[in-house]
């Protein structure tokens, strides 16, 4: 058995919350690699909770709920979404044990997803990890306009209005840039990490029984 073979099989839910505590976390090579292995970057990427950027046009598209916005209601769906190849992502880290980890982590409340939905169909959302006062975003995907940068405005605002003090993203992406995203050596990102993880975000401040208004969003990140 290769390292990764027995590091992917010694894995379990528990120590995946732990290793997020200490700053790591597992990926694979690609969606049929059944191996993992651990990922600690040099730096980090974190979107500021108070710093978070909207522009007008995105707001004004999350005020008009052109989409419908649930959490919690598709959650394996989302991650198989975000394991699909795309036409800018021909394929991805997210395996079947990966897939296995977090379905267990969400029965445990660990891990959450918020899906975005058009005219009854899927058309966007993500998934990420809760620990304390923290949130590691893990992936999104999008088969609509603007449906994943929904998704993450939502999201914010659950944050924001929960308590939390982290919102982790991994890495940094053009994307995350324009969302006030950056990028934070290891050592500062630890001393983040610690303080977040002992302090206790509630995913559920806002209604998760029910899809949340643009309008509800907003008022939140207007605060």
């Amino acid at each position: 058995m290769s390292s990764r073979d027995q590091a992917s099989s010694e894995i379990t839910p528990e120590v995946l919350l732990r290793a997020y505590a200490c700053g790591i976390f597992p990926m694979s090579e690609s969606a049929d690699d059944p191996s993992l292995f651990w990922v600690e970057p040099e730096f980090r990427g974190v979107i500021p909770l108070d710093g978070f950027r909207l522009a007008s046009r995105l707001a004004r598209t999350v005020r008009g709920d052109r989409f419908t916005v649930t959490v919690d209601t598709a959650f394996n769906r989302i991650v198989s979404e975000c394991a699909a190849p795309a036409p800018d992502r021909e394929d991805t880290w997210i395996n079947r044990r990966i897939r296995e980890l977090y379905g267990a982590l969400h029965q445990m409340g660990h891990a959450h997803s918020v899906e975005v939905w058009h005219d009854g169909d899927l058309a966007g959302g993500l998934y990420g990890v809760s620990l304390g006062g923290a949130f590691f975003g893990e992936s999104m995907f999008h088969r609509a306009r603007d449906a994943s940068k929904v998704a993450l405005v939502h999201l914010v605002a659950r944050l924001v209005a929960g308590g939390y003090i982290l919102l982790d993203t991994q890495y940094v992406t053009d994307h995350l840039l324009t969302f006030g995203a950056v990028e934070v050596p290891r050592q500062r990102y630890r001393r983040m990490l610690d303080a977040a993880v002992q302090g206790h975000g509630n995913f559920g401040a806002l209604p998760t029984d029910r899809p949340l208004s643009g309008a509800e969003v907003l008022a939140v990140l207007r605060r």
